[in-house]
């Protein structure tokens, strides 16, 4: 018995004749009379009488009908959810960002825009560092992931630069560097301010990212920034600058967290620091609700939005 059967079987006993049956089926009734026996032979019982003006059910074909109808019904929901599924306009997503990445204007832009587009999808929504984020998404735990400069590239991990933005360095607001001015407005600062000055860093030991690129930057210059502190969270950086621990390097879409302690200011030389918002996923499970997440994004991203 199969799904072919019961509809061959729904067909007929709504017909009520074999050859109007074969007629809304689209096909001869010859195969149309030898599948119902074939279903027959299978249940063990009769389905069908056979009388002048065509056919009626039997006690045991009444009987299937109730249930073949459902049956039916059931399967035909199946095959629509999973071509949903398929299509990407449902199903479920999970997706973290570190503290950064949801800081910059583009992501709870791009989420809105994911909801009000795709309202089928489930968005299961979480934060984490970077290095925790890229693992998560290789070991198939996340879908996709928001970050920003990649600590790590394992293979089959796709990483599409969505935006670019400047680095701000941000400073206890009483720092000498944060009180310079010129003219009534603050300066800049540049690589050489930071020779000496104690630096916080958001990073995993030893891996590459936005800060590694900094201290790389510092070298060339010949600057020795004195490092007193490594995070894992830019919002934790940041409670240590506003404590006066040390100062930091940020995207400029943080600037304006603990405005009360902290000051910024741009980076002369920051042009040479790449900081992009970054999406991660895994190339050969591009499909479904994932690419539909991440061609919006990419959509989006091009369009230059928000």
């Amino acid at each position: 018995m199969d799904i072919r059967q019961l509809r061959y079987f729904l067909a007929v006993a709504e017909a009520g004749h074999m050859t109007r049956a074969a007629e809304q089926l689209g096909m001869a009734q010859p195969p149309l009379s030898q599948q119902i026996k074939a279903l027959e032979s299978t249940v063990g019982m009769a389905l069908f009488k056979r009388h002048a003006k065509g056919v009626a059910l039997t006690e045991a074909g009444r009987a299937l009908q109730a249930d073949a109808t459902r049956l039916v019904h059931d399967f035909d929901a199946l095959q629509g959810r999973m071509q949903l599924l398929a299509e990407g306009k449902t199903g479920r997503l999970a997706i973290a960002f570190t503290s950064s990445a949801a800081a910059h204007e583009f992501t709870p832009f791009a989420l809105r825009e994911c909801r009000a587009r795709h309202p089928g999808l489930v968005l299961e929504i979480g934060e984490n560092n970077a290095a925790e984020i890229t693992e998560a998404v290789a070991e198939s735990r996340l879908h996709c992931g928001l970050l920003r400069v990649p600590v790590a590239r394992p293979e089959g991990l796709a990483f599409d630069t969505l935006q670019h933005e400047p680095a701000m360095v941000a400073l206890p607001i009483d720092h000498p560097l944060a009180l310079r001015q010129r003219r009534g407005k603050p300066l800049a600062i540049r690589i050489a301010d930071l020779e000496g000055e104690p630096m916080i860093l958001v990073r995993r030991p030893g891996a590459p990212g936005l800060y590694a690129n900094l201290l790389a930057l510092c070298d060339e210059e010949g600057v020795r920034p004195r490092v007193v502190a490594e995070v894992a969270r830019m919002l934790t950086n940041l409670n240590l600058v506003a404590a006066g621990t040390g100062i930091s390097v940020v995207p400029s879409s943080m600037v304006g967290v603990h405005r009360h302690a902290i000051a910024y200011r741009p980076l002369v030389d920051g042009g040479r620091l790449d900081v992009p918002l970054t999406l991660v996923y895994r190339s050969a499970d591009n499909m479904g609700p994932t690419a539909t997440f991440t061609a919006l994004l990419n959509t989006l991203a091009r369009q230059g939005t928000p």
